[in-house]
């Protein structure tokens, strides 16, 4: 071993008597850079990926519009737990649930994000087949905001000046969005909030997000299968009495819920944060277009103004949050 040691040592002198080893240090140098490179933009691939496929939600779900929103929400429960039980099996990746084996309690956590979920869900199903896609987009650009004022009053986090103007800003544009039509948007609100207590309690859950979205599906399995039962026991089930496409999709269904949280969790590995806080305003954007372009759904003056009360909102919590980020690091 002191030989070993001794040889080692000699040829490092060797090399760097040579002018190679400083050769050898930045061609190292220069392959972690690359390999840090390759390894953001797989993460901004992942990213996009995730966030176009929640994008384009809303054709996927209009596609099985003959479903009450209801029976849809229960096959995208079974169907996802199938897709994440069979992608933990094939990894033979049990060991993630250890800290529910090691304290049981953690197990109430995704009881609560399950319960979240499956509102999240309904709500945002329901708005997408009866007519209110560009709402429902609201919800998801707010969602950030929402988010940091979560963090205030649960976290106890403290804001920065400019954190706390696009908050107010926002909460213009909401409203002044309640005034002009008279209510509250209860849609976007209700997404938002609910998204975002998810969010929060996932902040501080045990598990990682494969095995966790299994725990809160597992949750939702029995219940999900039991309605699913019903339904076609007193003759109202659509799964094998729609069309072809229709019965295909509610299987799909949780394979388009879960693929893009798997993209979402391999890009929170790979970027930064600041990078993700851009991606995430693709899926709104995608949605927004969709309603207004494709599904023609009204965009008045006044939606118009109060949307763009709350974009302005979220340019400035944006570039804050740039700013902030370079000035740490």
């Amino acid at each position: 071993m002191a030989q070993l040691v001794l040889s080692v040592c000699s040829g490092s002198l060797l090399l760097a008597r040579a002018g190679l080893l400083d050769g050898l240090k930045a061609t190292t140098h220069h392959q972690v850079i690359e390999l840090w490179n390759i390894t953001m933009n797989k993460g901004i691939l992942y990213g996009i990926g995730a966030y176009t496929l929640w994008g384009f939600f809303p054709i996927y779900w209009k596609l099985i519009k003959s479903v009450p929103p209801t029976e849809i929400i229960g096959h995208r429960m079974l169907w996802s737990f199938v897709f994440v039980g069979l992608i933990i099996a094939a990894r033979k990746d049990w060991g993630g649930f250890r800290p529910i084996r090691e304290n049981r309690r953690n197990a109430l956590d995704y009881l609560a994000t399950a319960a979240l979920l499956s509102v999240n869900w309904l709500v945002y199903v329901w708005a997408i087949n009866s007519g209110h896609i560009v709402e429902s987009s609201l919800g998801y650009f707010i969602n950030p905001l929402v988010n940091v004022v979560l963090g205030v009053v649960f976290l106890r986090e403290r804001l920065r000046l400019w954190q706390w103007i696009p908050v107010g800003v926002a909460t213009i544009g909401v409203g002044y969005l309640t005034i002009s039509f008279g209510a509250l948007p209860w849609i976007a609100l209700a997404l938002a909030f609910s998204f975002g207590l998810y969010g929060l309690i996932k902040k501080t859950a045990a598990l990682g997000s494969v095995h966790g979205f299994s725990m809160e599906t597992g949750f939702l399995f029995f219940p999900a299968l039991g309605y699913l039962l019903y339904l076609e026991f007193v003759g109202r089930g659509a799964f094998g009495h729609e069309s072809i496409l229709v019965t295909s999709l509610l299987v799909l269904a949780g394979v388009a819920t879960g693929l893009p949280l798997l993209w979402f969790g391999a890009a929170a590995r790979r970027i930064h944060l600041s990078t993700m806080g851009f991606l995430q305003y693709i899926a709104p954007t995608f949605q927004f277009l969709i309603g207004v372009v494709i599904y023609g759904e009204d965009f008045s003056r006044h939606r118009l103004v109060g949307f763009s009360i709350i974009w302005v909102a979220l340019l400035i919590y944006s570039i804050e949050g740039v700013l902030h980020y370079r000035k740490s690091y």
